[in-house]
């Protein structure tokens, strides 16, 4: 099988097509023929050199995929409800840039009626982080407010629309007045460009003094300390990258008076039976949101992994490049070519 190997730390033109064995699945896993990768910030740190995969996974990059099952665990796919030649998107530790890839059969989902390989290859990682993170961690509920720090990402728009979906308000960031219209485009009840305006000022300003129940922060860094600042008593911060910075300050008596807790999460390695349960999560409260159009994918581009068969002409480059210029708005995806394979 084709896949696509980090030849070593660097940019993104390190990333390169080679040949592999197709792998084998174990106890518990299926083999999936991907049609569609998902691309995501974790690639590109992995890709530097920043972000190794845990211990046991594929030093293949990508998160995740969307394809057919081709073989696995038969007795586990039965208790699962899933069959060999069933459509499905999974959830990895690595190994999605390629043409084949095992996943764990607790990760993995149907693809959800009406949307494509690559809209299916969107969902998992931004899904999975969201849920467990904004629902689980942060507890959101109805009628509260969610501050979402860069809300024309992936797990900005998913954010958004979930948020929404479940009766929240949601108030967005971005960097230009382009992308905080996208945010508004997909739900936001109010959206602020942190380049000209002082977000945390901005969301007591719409709260009229309360503040946000719950920020999702993917910066960290010297934005903790306003966020801080920004949230309503018994707040919750839910910390996910550290794109600022993973060292920060903040006045630990507002934490105290407010009665406010500061949470975080890595998703990638934590154990098959812990995503097992986001995945059960999201198929029961999330799937069917998706599968009547009331939360969508938001795509930004989609590149063929090898255009033509010409393997000089690699995909992943561009779709990484996209990726570390900040111009995109909701996902980026790769597609696979199968028609010459064996």
């Amino acid at each position: 099988m084709k896949v696509i190997e980090i030849a070593a730390p660097g940019g993104p033109e390190v990333l390169r097509v080679a040949e592999r064995e197709i792998p084998r699945p174990g106890p518990g896993e299926v083999l999936i023929r991907v049609h569609a990768s998902g691309v995501n910030r974790p690639d590109v740190l992995q890709r530097k050199g920043a972000y190794p995969p845990p211990p046991g996974a594929s030093d293949i990059p990508g998160l995740e995929v969307a394809g057919v099952i081709v073989a696995g665990d038969e007795p586990a796919m039965r208790a699962a409800g899933l069959a060999v030649g069933q459509r499905v998107c999974a959830l990895l530790s690595g190994g999605g840039y390629a043409q084949y890839c095992v996943a764990p059969v607790g990760q993995c989902l149907p693809v959800p009626a009406g949307l494509s390989d690559e809209e299916a290859a969107a969902l998992p990682e931004t899904f999975f982080t969201v849920w467990s993170n904004v629902f689980d961690r942060g507890r959101l509920r109805s009628g509260e407010v969610l501050l979402v720090q860069g809300g024309a990402s992936g797990i900005g728009v998913t954010a958004i629309q979930l948020a929404r979906a479940f009766g929240a308000k949601v108030i967005a960031t971005a960097g230009s007045d382009e992308r905080c219209e996208a945010c508004r485009a997909h739900g936001a009840d109010a959206a602020i460009n942190y380049r000209t305006q002082d977000f945390a000022a901005e969301v007591l300003r719409f709260t009229e003094g309360r503040g946000a129940d719950v920020v999702l922060d993917m910066v960290a860094g010297a934005y903790v300390a306003r966020e801080v600042g920004c949230l309503a008593e018994d707040g919750r911060l839910v910390i996910i990258a550290t794109q600022g910075g993973a060292q920060s300050g903040f006045d630990a008596g507002v934490l105290m008076r407010r009665r406010l807790t500061i949470t975080g999460s890595t998703l990638r390695p934590r154990p098959v039976a812990f995503k097992a349960a986001i995945a059960a999560a999201l198929r029961e409260h999330v799937w069917p949101l998706l599968e009547r159009g009331a939360v969508r994918p938001v795509i930004h581009a989609v590149f063929p992994v090898i255009e033509g068969g010409d393997t000089d002409s690699n995909g992943a480059v561009h779709a990484h490049a996209l990726m570390e210029s900040g111009q995109h708005i909701g996902k980026i995806v790769l597609t696979w070519n199968h028609d010459e394979q064996q």
